[in-house]
């Protein structure tokens, strides 16, 4: 039995101040992506660190039992609570891959960022390995944020097409599918260059409702220096909580049109925004997230300051059996392609 040690020095009070305030951010973090209210915008930044404080309270956790203290207790209790509230952010599955069908549907989400038509990522022939890269996958249905519309004649496999349309002064979505395009529509989002729109595709008898998502960007060029220089820093807080506001109306927007949605859904696209936040979990409502049904790792789609994150997303509908997932290391755009195979139900 481990005898718990009671008195604590100077520097244990210190580090355990430090300790109360990684668990409350933690905690604090966990209640407000429950919060679909605008007034939680604010504080909602803090999605963005959640792995951290999740990892720091591990290491006190650890700290406190090699110290035979207590104190232990207070970061193992913030980690289960938080584990309840957030669920796992970590991937293990796909260890043993599916048997799959002809008849199952292969589709892709990636941000093409314009394929770098303004030449960000230096070095030639990106927009050209992009669509290698598509053509090499070969998904049934791909959606692309940021598209760029003279691209479509490279992509001939697909015969049919759904685009922002021209009257929409909007950054460009696109939406190809080797399966007919009966129908189709934009949501024209208020006040933001971003946009949902969506087709309705035959698949095996089925029409299926294909939304492909661009939430509010984070317009801010990844970078240390935003948050190591103070006049620097509180601009780039003031854009993330505006970008964060602007996400929840319309993640909102989004949730009344899919209510009214008479198909079957399958919701891919770039969120601009984590699995820990209220915006990710207004999108997903009931749906499934591939990533969590059948992918491994962290399943990084952007890099943020260094930092890791998962913004990208494939959500299929409680008629979808989730076959596989994968996230792709390809450096062709600031985004990470990902793709999902799924089998509708009535189909087996």
């Amino acid at each position: 039995m481990i005898k718990v040690k009671k008195s604590i020095s100077i520097w244990g009070k210190a580090v355990f101040a430090i300790n109360i305030l990684v668990a409350f951010l933690l905690l604090f973090s966990g209640v407000i992506s429950f919060l679909p209210f605008s007034f939680v915008s604010g504080f909602a930044v803090l999605s963005l660190f959640v792995p951290f404080l999740f990892a720091f309270n591990v290491l006190f956790l650890i700290y406190w039992i090699l110290r035979l203290r207590k104190h232990f207790l207070l970061s193992l209790f913030a980690i289960l609570v938080g584990y309840a509230m957030f669920g796992s952010f970590y991937g293990v599955n796909g260890a043993e891959s599916k048997e799959t069908q002809s008849s199952d549907l292969k589709i892709m989400s990636f941000n093409a960022w314009g394929f770098n038509k303004n030449g960000w990522i230096k070095k030639p022939g990106v927009g050209d390995s992009i669509i290698e890269f598509i053509k090499e996958k070969d998904p049934d249905i791909i959606c692309i944020q940021e598209h760029n519309r003279i691209r479509y004649k490279q992509l001939a496999q697909y015969p049919y097409r759904s685009e922002t349309p021209y009257s929409v002064p909007r950054t460009i979505q696109a939406i190809f599918s080797k399966y007919p395009i009966v129908g189709n529509g934009s949501l024209d989002l208020p006040g933001t260059i971003n946009n949902i729109i969506y087709a309705d595709i035959v698949y095996n008898q089925d029409t299926v409702r294909i939304y492909n998502t661009h939430l509010q960007s984070f317009s801010i060029i990844p970078s240390t220096d935003n948050f190591s220089d103070g006049e620097k820093s509180e601009r780039t807080y003031k854009r993330l909580v505006s970008t964060f506001s602007k996400q929840l109306e319309q993640a909102e927007f989004f949730r009344e049109h899919i209510k009214k949605s008479p198909h079957t859904n399958l919701v891919c696209g770039d969120f601009n925004n984590t699995q820990f936040s209220n915006v990710y979990k207004i999108v997903k409502g009931d749906l499934q997230d591939t990533f969590l049904e059948e992918g491994s790792g962290f399943g990084r789609t952007y890099d943020l300051w260094k930092i890791p994150l998962r913004i990208d997303y494939i959500l299929a509908d409680q008629d979808f059996e989730v076959l596989s997932h994968q996230n792709f290391d390809e450096r062709l755009s600031d985004h990470y392609p990902v793709m999902a195979t799924l089998r509708l139900n009535s189909h087996e």
